[in-house]
């Protein structure tokens, strides 16, 4: 056997191997699509409770996305361009979310604001804003946010270490400070990460589901999103709108990967 069929042979049978997974995929995708027709996605969408989900989620997941950039962003150029002391520590505390069961997050949260801090901190933001955090739509954000500012902040590092750091150096000599290197030349050069990372923030958040059911509760009109309606609709036997929903957020999805190919940095998904 020749060594160019040899080769053939041994890519064919990692791909039949691979493309198990890639089949399961395309097959979950084209049964949820196939599933009803779209005229009753469309009569599924136009119910208040769905569309309310629509909404909240949309200002949720933008909310949960600028605050997972305000973070990412300042950590994910100290991680890329300095070593410190605990750094490992550092790193393994902010991947602990992407790690941990999405139950146990919304359960640490809820035990969190039961505690004296926690609970100084929501009467503080009740007084200030006239809602409380648990069970509000300030948990959904939060949520949100626990688990989507972890893979911003890995997307950042990357962006920041595939960023060379001489341009930086050369301002520094130019007379800029380290505070203007950084606005006036790394974040400009950084721009496609920051986009690739807010895009996936957003995305993350959208797909959370179960840190805001334990710690923002699934109820209709108040803190329900899209993730939450899935749940609740097929709790009460209406398939059709779930499916609806679960289709419309295929299609958020396509459009999110789409948008991470184009401005994404190699590395930054997890």
């Amino acid at each position: 056997m020749t060594a160019a069929g040899a080769n053939a042979r041994f890519y064919t049978a990692l791909g039949l191997l691979g493309g198990t997974y890639v089949a399961l995929i395309v097959g979950m995708m084209v049964a949820d699509l196939t599933y009803t027709s779209p005229g009753r996605i469309l009569d599924a969408l136009r119910s208040p409770e769905i569309r309310y989900a629509i909404k909240l989620s949309l200002v949720s997941c933008l909310a949960a996305a600028i605050l997972s950039l305000w973070v990412a962003v300042p950590l994910g150029y100290i991680l890329a361009r300095t070593r410190f002391w605990g750094r490992p520590i550092l790193e393994t505390i902010l991947d602990i979310p992407i790690v941990l069961p999405p139950l146990v997050i919304g359960l640490s949260l809820l035990i969190l604001f039961q505690t004296a801090p926690g609970k100084w901190i929501e009467g503080l933001f009740a007084r200030a804003f006239g809602t409380p955090i648990t069970f509000g739509i300030p948990a959904v954000i939060l949520a949100q946010f626990a688990v989507s500012a972890a893979f911003a902040v890995r997307t950042m590092r990357v962006t920041f270490d595939q960023t060379s750091p001489r341009t930086e150096r050369v301002a520094l000599t130019l007379g800029c400070s380290r505070g203007q290197a950084f606005w006036l030349v790394a974040l400009p050069e950084a721009w496609r990460g920051v986009v690739s990372a807010g895009t996936l923030a957003w995305a993350r958040a959208l797909g959370e589901f179960g840190p805001i059911l334990i710690f923002a509760g699934a109820t209709r009109m108040r803190t329900e999103v899209l993730s939450t309606t899935i749940f609740l609709e097929w709790s009460v036997g209406r398939l059709e709108a779930g499916f609806a929903v679960s289709a419309l957020m295929i299609v958020v999805a396509v459009i999110v990967l789409m948008v991470m190919r184009v401005f994404g940095v190699r590395g930054g998904i997890v």
